[in-house]
């Protein structure tokens, strides 16, 4: 498997992903979406092989979310996506989280410059799909 950059769609497994995610069959690209992450989110893929995917899953649901980042890029689908359902994104944080705990993508990016730009990227999705709370004591 290829990489060329830290963003979401820049390595050849996300590549596949958004090439069979653009076929126009919303149902079909929902479920494919949600299988990919409930792979990663549970024990079904101890190995974590489908991290790379998983990623690319999860920045496809938020660029749909407040604060999300388009991800119609060269390297990102091409054409329009379904409205991802909200049961979907405690799964793409779960699969994140855990990918970046225990997986060999987190392993891969060691170079000082990289993982922290790819940890960026990471968190940046992360944070659109659940953004953090504002606390107050008071607030009614």
């Amino acid at each position: 498997m290829g990489f060329w950059d830290v963003g979401p769609f820049d390595n050849d497994d996300a590549g596949g992903l958004r090439r069979r995610t653009g076929s126009g069959d919303s149902g079909a690209c929902i479920d494919m979406v949600g299988r990919v992450l409930e792979r990663v989110a549970t024990d079904d893929d101890p190995d974590l092989w489908d991290a790379p995917r998983a990623v690319a899953a999860a920045a496809l649901i938020a660029a749909q979310r407040p604060g999300g980042e388009p991800v119609c890029t060269n390297y990102g689908p091409s054409t329009p996506m379904p409205q991802f359902p909200d049961y979907l994104t405690p799964l793409a944080v779960d699969s994140l989280d855990r990918i970046v705990a225990t997986s060999w993508l987190a392993d891969h990016w060691t170079d000082a410059a990289s993982g922290l730009a790819w940890r960026r990227t990471i968190n940046g999705i992360r944070r659109v799909l659940q953004p953090p709370q504002a606390e107050s004591l008071f607030d009614r």
